[in-house]
């Protein structure tokens, strides 16, 4: 019975509008099975397809503001462990705002926070062209993850995925997640090989979720959500269209991957040129 899901949403700037379409999607897979799950939800989930100062304007102390309670009423009502996408929080600085993962318990309490590190400065050859997310967004400093019915789970976002040591950082861990944006030009490009790379390399599932489609500001994001085995299988997609891809966490299979083949204890402590 699947418990594992990544939601794939087609964000945008209507807070309300997305807020309620989460809870709707959130319902439909409750409509499949009552068993306890961990759901991920995309990068910027509440709130996409605007310009950073509409983000700014919104952004919450951590702790307290509407959609830091919605969700922990989510989690509450449906009983689950909610990977909450990126929202904004307030920063150290009042022209920056921290795009924070937080992750709640189906009892409603906030477990985990994580700060989007590696922001994405980059230029792709989209419609968009350029994008400079540090001009409203605030780095994140510290890696984070969080202990589960299924295990330690370690958090990123999006752009985190092409930094490998930010996650040998964490091993072990039996699930990582990946609430992203990836463009589309990205995505079709690196996507599935960066996060099946991840499920290889760290021996375990993968839940990633992504944006999807043409977004309010002209964006187009590549879809794809999707969960990755410790094996570097392929799960579940949704590709593109709004939707969730679900999977069965099987720790037995996860111990026997690791057991048969221990790269954690064959890591080395250091490598060196000569």
């Amino acid at each position: 019975m699947a418990d594992l899901i990544a939601l794939q949403m087609n964000t945008s700037a209507d807070l309300a509008s997305n807020m309620r379409h989460i809870e709707s999607q959130l319902k439909r897979f409750r409509q499949r099975t009552d068993a306890p799950a961990l759901a991920v939800l995309p990068e910027c989930a509440p709130l996409f397809g605007c310009n950073g100062a509409l983000q700014l304007a919104s952004a919450e102390p951590y702790g307290d503001g509407p959609i830091q309670r919605t969700f922990s009423e989510l989690a509450q009502r449906f009983n689950l462990y909610l990977v909450a996408g990126t929202m904004p929080l307030v920063s150290p600085e009042s022209h920056r705002y921290y795009a924070a993962s937080l992750v709640y318990a189906p009892d409603g309490k906030c477990v985990s926070r994580y700060h989007k590190i590696h922001l994405f400065d980059v230029e792709v050859n989209d419609k968009t062209k350029a994008y400079q997310e540090s001009k409203y967004t605030y780095p994140g400093s510290y890696i984070s993850r969080f202990a589960s019915p299924w295990g330690d789970v370690g958090q990123s976002v999006c752009y985190d995925l092409r930094f490998p040591s930010m996650f040998t950082a964490m091993m072990p861990m039996n699930i990582l997640v990946v609430p992203s944006a990836f463009t589309k030009v990205t995505g079709k490009a690196h996507w599935h090989a960066l996060l099946r790379s991840r499920s290889i390399e760290l021996q375990c599932y993968v839940i990633a979720a992504n944006q999807v489609g043409v977004h309010a500001d002209g964006r187009e994001t590549f879809g794809h959500s999707c969960i990755y085995s410790p094996w570097g299988e392929l799960l579940s997609v949704v590709e593109k269209e709004e939707g969730f891809a679900s999977a069965t966490f099987d720790l037995e299979r996860l111990t026997k991957i690791r057991q048969n083949m221990p790269v954690f204890t064959h890591t080395q402590e250091r490598y060196e040129f000569e």
